[in-house]
């Protein structure tokens, strides 16, 4: 219980907060969250993530269902892509993606990381982004 107290905490200062603030919310119920990995298998830290969100560095595509971040939250600079639609997404074409998602679409020299709310959804969406080609990390985080 406590555990889902503080995720609606991390989610809802993730809407009406600043990004260090949500994060914070997600570190504190692990210590370090590591519900968040790239397309090199590669798990990242709240610290990592926090520094990577702030460089501009990644495209940190939040897999969960709509109705999930609506009841949870959304990590600032984050676009939602459900994990069933994940494939097709990133196989569209520009144009399409930004009239879905409402953001330019990651081309394969991105950096993209996962996130979900326990981190298994993120490891398949990354399976799915490695099989389109999607495999870049960014140095120096």
């Amino acid at each position: 219980m406590l555990l889902l107290r503080l995720l609606r905490w991390s989610a809802r200062q993730a809407v009406l907060g600043s990004v260090e603030t949500a994060l914070w919310g997600l570190k504190s119920i692990k210590g370090s969250c590591h519900d968040f990995c790239t397309a090199v298998y590669k798990d990242v830290t709240y610290m990592e993530l926090k520094n990577l969100l702030k460089s501009k560095k990644i495209v940190l595509i939040d897999v969960r269902e709509p109705w999930e971040i609506l009841e949870y939250g959304k990590i600032p600079g984050s676009v939602n892509i459900p994990l069933d639609k994940v494939g097709e997404a990133l196989q569209m074409n520009p144009k399409d993606f930004k009239e879905k998602y409402n953001e330019v679409k990651p081309s394969i020299s991105d950096s993209l990381v996962f996130s979900c709310l326990a981190g298994v959804r993120s490891k398949k969406a990354v399976d799915t982004a490695i099989s389109l080609g999607f495999n870049r990390w960014p140095t120096n985080t």
